[in-house]
């Protein structure tokens, strides 16, 4: 099966590969040392400090692959090369809910960084999906299971992240 890419932006790249080095050098080392402290104490059958330090490597040892194949398929998008004439991954976008006025402003990211309580948004999401493509200016509709937003798109701004 073909690996799809990656959306990430320059820090969501740098995050992913210091978490990747400190899995690899620290945590991978710790757990084979709690593995061999737990075997010296008696054989591996029945030994629940064993187990569980087995298991916990091995969660680390996924962890490092899945990282691994992740930045692998990345591609970087950073918000300050591209321009802002219409709303694309990477962007600040700054909305108003036309019922209600509030502006909110969010940051276009891959999956693997959204992070909604701090104003990240997946591209993939209802409310990006609508906007990705469109101008400031432009009226945008969102459905979601609560119903139907209308938003104005404010701003769209390059954002070093």
């Amino acid at each position: 099966m073909a690996e799809q890419e990656v959306f990430l932006t320059p820090a969501g790249l740098r995050k992913l590969e210091a978490d990747l080095a400190y899995l690899k050098t620290v945590r991978r080392k710790e757990a084979a040392s709690s593995m061999r402290n737990a075997l010296s104490t008696g054989g591996s059958w029945e030994n629940p400090a064993y187990e569980t330090s087995k298991m916990e490597l091995a969660f680390i040892e996924k962890r490092i692959q899945a990282l691994e194949n992740l930045l692998g398929n990345a591609k970087v998008i950073d918000g300050d090369q591209i321009g802002t004439d219409q709303v694309r991954v990477g962007h600040m976008v700054r909305i108003q809910d036309m019922e209600s006025g509030e502006e909110m402003e969010f940051v276009i990211v891959g999956p693997v960084e959204a992070d909604p309580a701090i104003s990240r948004i997946s591209y993939l999401s209802p409310v990006a999906q609508a906007l990705l493509g469109r101008k400031t200016g432009d009226l945008v509709k969102v459905d979601v299971p609560a119903g139907q937003f209308v938003y104005k798109i404010k701003a769209i701004c390059n954002q070093t992240l």
